[in-house]
């Protein structure tokens, strides 16, 4: 059984997912807040693995909540859905590893899958793991991407980008058949990024190791790294010897 608080300033929105909740098995409600205070309280006393999360609230927003509740430091966080009307905030929620982001409103489909992936992330917790939602430490790199895409919000896992161009102050993140802009430099994408995936091979360039084929050396001491789907991005004298080192090549 996975206890979970609803946290929303609306009486109605709160009745409306603890009904829909209703009909999924294994949830138990074990209280619900208005406001950021109570919701702070709440989780204290009740200890849940789950909290529904309203960003905008009358004293304080979502992100508040979990900062407050994050300060301290004998306590771990509940896994948080956040619900809300708003999509503006989606790519910050999912920075701070939120489960999932519930746009209102949302059909009782939409609900079943967020609490589905609770469920899909405790069962491939390790033996010795804490409960739902429980983490001994936070995650340390970023697994998947939430931006906006030509009007649309696109969830992208890491493992589908096959390399990352900078654009002045943007970076071009170049997948199967899509490219996609962020407003980011390439070196705070590259600080997010697993070092044992991705690697750095140009000051304007990083490409996902498992999407390498081989490196081309060139006569001027530059290199071309080829990747499997035939893309070829260069990769300059300076980051030659860590790529040497991660795929052994002599």
């Amino acid at each position: 059984m996975i206890r979970a608080v609803v946290a929303d300033d609306e009486v109605l929105a709160r009745q409306k997912l603890r009904q829909l909740l209703k009909d999924i098995e294994g949830i138990e409600v074990v209280g619900e807040c208005a406001t950021a205070a109570e919701t702070i309280e709440l989780v204290r006393l009740t200890d849940p693995e789950l909290l529904f999360l309203d960003i905008r609230m009358s004293d304080m927003d979502g992100f508040d909540v979990l900062e407050s509740l994050s300060a301290d430091a004998d306590r771990t966080l509940p896994q948080v859905i956040f619900v809300t009307a708003n999509d503006r905030y989606a790519v910050r929620a999912f920075e701070i590893h939120a489960i999932d982001y519930l746009l209102k409103p949302f059909t009782p489909e939409r609900l079943q899958a967020a609490v589905q992936r609770v469920r899909d992330k405790a069962a491939s917790a390790e033996p010795g793991h804490k409960a739902p939602g429980r983490k001994s430490e936070p995650e340390r790199y970023t697994t998947r991407m939430v931006f906006k895409s030509r009007g649309r919000i696109l969830f992208l896992s890491v493992d589908d980008i096959r390399w990352i161009e900078a654009q002045e102050n943007y970076v071009k993140i170049c997948t199967g058949k899509d490219s996609h802009l962020l407003r980011e430099t390439i070196g705070s994408l590259e600080n997010r990024l697993d070092p044992n995936s991705f690697l750095r091979v140009h000051r304007s360039a990083i490409v996902n190791l498992h999407h390498v084929k081989e490196v081309k050396n060139e006569a001027d001491g530059d290199a071309i790294v080829v990747l499997k789907s035939g893309e070829q991005v260069p990769m300059s004298r300076s980051y030659r010897s860590k790529m040497q080192k991660l795929l052994r090549f002599q």
